[in-house]
């Protein structure tokens, strides 16, 4: 079953929509794990089809949201100038900016990412309503930071923190790209598991519903941030286990009793999270067309080899090159294994989640340092004579490498292993790995 998110017919001049996200509601005390400001959430048919964004604004008093004007936001980004594109998905095009004082009082100088709704696009004007409404709402580290919107006319724009590293999707899957490393990546799972964690256990609870590696973006040092929120949705509460909706998502992430049911739950950001730590392990994409069939569906061809340790090393990135934690690997692998449990009630929380990758993120078992192999070559070599008489192998001189933390001398005779200091791999899957190239 093909899933993707569905298209919502654009609505001129933010007309009331008869869906409400939540009942306007008495404002509740500031929780310990919930965001900065506890604000009741607003309701689409509370919102006026002509003071929408005094609207917005009234309603998250204390949020510190900026309504932008379509010319503010056309000057910042050069008239939304094909130099300042950054990227494009499901909502619009995204363009990168500048605002300061200058622009308007009180902001602060830095750079901002401004979302513009494509009017034919998938998504629309409740989706872009919902993420005003959530991010003008939550503030937490592993969130990206919305600081302002424009709603003029048909117009609906939303301006963000810049994220320069963009997405982990264009930093795991880029072509030509340097590959993350171990570390690296347990910190970007460890990152959006907070953000997740702390969706699900604000004080009224949030599914996010869309979690994947292209909503996943990185700051300067790598810190993941969890970005749009147009398909997030209130949590069950009292006594409800699950929440009735349409099936939206992106297929490969989605959990299988949420495309059976249409029954959301946190469960299913769960086993989301456990496909992009699948991707994290694998380097591989959730949906890969151009893979043997089997192997086209990164969860239902990878979990089965997870809790077996002798088969980790085929399923991990080859670009690791071997820098990795063994002892970290096993244990993200079982990890992954659990999200992914097709029973949604025998997978982990997202607290549970964070304190099992909290002592993934540094390991002192990671190879700092390559051992060089090189493979025998099938054809003779011809060898010369030295000032001594012996003789010497072409083959045997290219093997000899200096290790790159050492002085030493690596010799790669095929037939004799030499140890060098901190570099030889001691465990049997690391030497499997060897003996396999």
């Amino acid at each position: 079953m093909t899933l993707k998110k569905t298209a919502i017919s654009f609505l001129p001049n933010c007309f009331k929509i008869q869906a409400s996200i939540r009942p306007l509601n008495k404002p509740k005390k500031k929780s310990a794990i919930a965001s900065h400001n506890s604000f009741p959430r607003i309701s689409f048919t509370d919102l006026s089809s002509s003071t929408i964004s005094e609207d917005i604004s009234n309603s998250l008093a204390g949020s510190n949201l900026h309504v932008f004007t379509l010319a503010e936001l056309k000057l910042i980004t050069q008239s939304f100038s094909s130099s300042n594109f950054l990227g494009e998905g499901g909502f619009g095009p995204v363009h990168k900016g500048f605002i300061d004082d200058k622009l308007r009082h009180g902001l602060k100088a830095q750079p901002v990412a401004v979302k513009l709704l494509d009017l034919e696009g998938l998504q629309g004007h409740r989706e872009w309503l919902t993420e005003v409404t959530f991010l003008g709402e939550l503030r937490h580290p592993h969130l990206v930071k919305l600081i302002g919107f424009c709603c003029e006319d048909e117009h609906r724009l939303l301006v963000y923190e810049y994220m320069p590293r963009g997405s982990l999707e264009n930093q795991l899957f880029r072509r030509y790209s340097v590959s993350l490393s171990w570390s690296i990546r347990m910190k970007i799972a460890l990152g959006a598991a907070k953000g997740l964690a702390f969706l699900h256990e604000a004080k009224k609870p949030v599914i996010y519903r869309d979690f994947k590696a292209s909503n996943i973006l990185l700051d300067s040092d790598y810190t993941a941030k969890l970005s749009d929120f147009g398909l997030a949705k209130d949590g069950p509460e009292g006594d409800e286990t699950h929440v009735s909706t349409r099936v939206m998502g992106t297929h490969g992430y989605a959990a299988p009793e949420y495309l059976m049911t249409g029954h959301l739950t946190a469960a299913s950001d769960v086993y989301s999270f456990g496909v992009v730590l699948l991707e994290l392990l694998t380097g591989r994409k959730s949906m890969d067309k151009s893979r043997p069939n089997r192997e086209q569906n990164l969860a239902d061809w990878a979990r089965p080899q997870l809790k077996c340790h002798r088969k980790l090393n085929r399923i991990i990135d080859p670009r690791l090159e071997g820098q990795y934690s063994e002892f970290g690997l096993e244990k993200a692998a079982e990890l992954a294994y659990q999200c992914l449990s097709h029973r949604p009630k025998a997978r982990p929380n997202m607290s549970t989640i964070v304190k099992t990758l909290e002592p993934l993120v540094d390991f002192n078992d990671v190879q700092i340092g390559p051992f060089v192999y090189t493979a025998p070559k099938e054809e003779k070599k011809e060898s010369k004579k030295d000032v001594n008489g012996h003789h010497h192998s072409h083959n045997y001189e290219r093997n000899r490498t200096k290790s790159p933390l050492s002085p030493h001398v690596v010799h790669s005779d095929p037939n004799i292993h030499h140890r060098s200091v901190g570099l030889w791999p001691s465990s049997p899957m690391q030497q499997q790995r060897l003996k396999r190239g």
